[in-house]
């Protein structure tokens, strides 16, 4: 099924029931709560302190959210009692599953709005987003639209202040359960015996990327302190990681772990080291010691904010970087919102295998990140 044909399946079933709109009603009792979008990894995790906000609010309510296959299997201890739906616009037992696993009292809509429209197919009796996005008609099935706020926070936190009541606790090692061990899947580099770092070299764009020699260059640094090194990555990373080190000086996990079995790689090390991608956010689910280098990112919407406030975590970055200039986030304006979306076609300081934000991120601050967290967090 392509991705059109998931959506008319969606507005089709939608269309009905936003006719019925102006005599929908805020619920007097909540007992079972939706949370639709479909983001990629890192804004899926960052949508943790909504979920347990939800759950101090609604002790027994039913919480699921939409999520993209490949993310589903860090939600099988269920943290705070979640279910994940798998769902993926191109696949029609996906769709039809999310659509048949309503009725919902509440639902959420995070990021862009057009997955309203599945939240109200599922059958959300009230549903709640960030108004503003573009084109209008995302914002229609909205009952009640949030603005962002007008002084500067986290994304994360933001996200969880769709919902009124005080802010959810802070997040402390453990609410998140581990998913299934996967131990067995790193025997075979001894990664048991010793004590090693994660180096993660990949991002979701080219322009977060560090440039490759320097990763090598940390890595020596690492092996020379008595450490371990392993390299990981995603699907589309093994070639990356590959022409990093293409003596194959380190074991390389790049491509051979699904995300179930990455939380166990990260678990066992003694830190990790990765740009602004997803799996920054993996680490502080975890607990683990996370550097993470923001170029075109801005450290302060993608940090810890409040509910990671205690994650032995630690931004490298250029604070004001003039090209980090872009007031948008999930199409809306924003005029706090400091970032960059550019490629690199875009980029206005590209350095043919790098961003000049990236560039300026040397390998002592990293070191020097490195060795405050190990100090730290011993």
């Amino acid at each position: 099924m392509s991705r059109l044909s998931g959506r008319i399946r969606v507005i089709a079933r939608a269309l009905p029931l936003l006719v019925l709109k102006p005599f929908r009603r805020h619920p007097v009792a909540v007992s079972s709560i939706l949370i639709a979008h479909h983001l990629l990894l890192g804004d899926t995790l960052l949508l943790t302190p909504l979920i347990a906000k939800l759950r101090e609010r609604y002790p027994h309510a039913r919480i699921a959210l939409t999520c993209p296959k490949a993310i589903v299997p860090l939600f099988a201890g269920r943290p705070y009692g979640a279910e994940a739906l798998p769902f993926d616009p191109r696949d029609a037992e996906s769709v039809n599953g999310v659509l048949k696993s309503g009725p919902y009292d509440l639902g959420i809509v995070a990021g862009e709005n057009r997955f309203a429209w599945l939240a109200i197919a599922a059958g959300c009796r009230w549903i709640v987003g960030h108004g503003g996005d573009t084109p209008a008609w995302k914002n229609w099935p909205l009952d009640e639209a949030h603005p962002y706020p007008s002084k500067p926070a986290a994304w994360a936190d933001i996200a969880a202040a769709l919902i009124d009541g005080p802010p959810p606790r802070r997040y402390r090692s453990g609410d998140w359960p581990a998913p299934p061990d996967a131990a067995a899947a790193f025997a075979e580099a001894g990664l048991a015996a010793q004590s090693y770092v994660v180096l993660h070299p990949g991002a979701s764009t080219s322009v977060k990327r560090w440039p490759q020699a320097r990763w090598l260059e940390l890595a020596g640094r690492i092996e020379a302190q008595g450490l371990g090194v392993v390299w990981s990555g995603g699907p589309g990373e093994v070639e990356l990681v590959r022409a990093i080190d293409p003596q194959g000086r380190y074991p390389s996990f790049a491509g051979r772990l699904n995300l179930g079995e990455l939380w166990h790689l990260f678990s066992g090390a003694r830190a990790l080291v990765c740009p602004d991608t997803g799996v920054a956010h993996l680490g502080r689910m975890i607990g683990v010691p996370t550097v993470t280098l923001f170029g075109p990112g801005n450290a302060m919407i993608h940090g810890t904010g409040e509910f990671w406030r205690d994650a032995p975590f630690v931004p490298v970055t250029i604070a004001d970087l003039p090209c980090r200039d872009k007031p948008i986030i999930f199409r809306r304006h924003v005029a706090w919102i400091r970032r960059c979306d550019r490629n690199e076609a875009t980029c206005v300081a590209w350095r043919g295998t790098h961003a000049d934000c990236m560039g300026r991120l040397s390998v002592d601050d990293v070191s020097r990140a490195r060795g405050h967290l190990l100090t730290n967090y011993p």
